[in-house]
């Protein structure tokens, strides 16, 4: 008996584990860092939003981690300056702002694409 806990203990340590790998918190500094390893996944990231914009329904917002700044785009309205974040999205490269592209600088033109947030 207590090896068959055991066991179902360890299975869940392990599943919890591979999901929260999948979709794990990472640094910004990370993602800016490696942008191929990111690239098409999604990942969460959290820290401050420093800037913001909102242009016709759809919106970009940047946040700061202290390990790095990156741009976020949203259809779903974009959190005031100075909220904190925790976001969950999918890492871009080369993607296409449209009109509002020229007042933000993309490093790289690395971006993620929003499927969620929660602001404080």
């Amino acid at each position: 008996m207590k090896t068959h806990v055991r066991s179902i203990g360890l299975a869940v340590l392990v599943f919890t584990a591979v999901m929260s790998a999948a979709c794990g918190a990472r640094t910004i500094n990370k993602v800016l860092a490696d942008p191929q390893r990111y690239r098409d996944r999604e990942v969460k990231l959290s820290g401050s939003v420093v800037d913001s914009f909102s242009l016709v329904g759809r919106g970009a917002y940047q946040i700061d981690d202290t390990t790095g700044r990156l741009w976020i785009v949203s259809d779903r309205g974009v959190p005031r300056r100075g909220a904190r974040v925790v976001v969950k999205g999918t890492v871009r490269e080369g993607f296409n702002l449209g009109s509002i592209g020229d007042k933000i600088k993309l490093p790289n033109g690395l971006v993620m694409i929003e499927n969620s947030h929660k602001a404080k």
